[in-house]
């Protein structure tokens, strides 16, 4: 399956963005499907990760209460949704996927994916 993040842009600082992932195949074949963002200069950073079929999901702690990962299965789709957005949040979003299940909040670790889409960025003014 091929991944596309789409949905960034420029927002005010207490905006909202909603991110979408398409997945251009099936997801059916993959479990876990996780966001991840990179700022200039940092590593990679996990900021949320959850089963394709609900349950448990799971957030970076500095996102928890603001970002809401959610999925559409009929449309092959993955969504963030991001609220109250700070300047600190300001990267490229990243949308991957796994096809076996991690235990708990590994699945916020990008080590972990091998199947990633192309980032869409995100720019959070002050």
């Amino acid at each position: 399956v091929q991944l596309q993040a789409s949905g960034g842009g420029l927002v005010q600082a207490g905006g909202s963005l909603r991110l979408s992932c398409a997945a251009s195949g099936s997801f059916w074949d993959y479990s876990l499907i996780a966001w991840f963002r990179q700022a200039p200069g940092k590593e990679r950073e996990g900021v949320s990760c959850g089963s394709r079929t609900g349950g448990s999901t799971y957030y970076t702690d500095s996102v928890k209460g603001r970002f809401t990962i959610s999925r559409d299965n009929a449309k092959n789709t993955v969504y963030l949704q991001m609220n109250s957005l700070k300047p600190e949040d300001t990267a490229v979003y990243y949308c991957a996927a796994r096809m076996h299940r991690l235990p708990g909040s590994i699945c916020l670790n990008s080590l972990h994916y091998v199947n990633w889409g192309k980032g869409t960025q995100v720019t959070v003014s002050s």
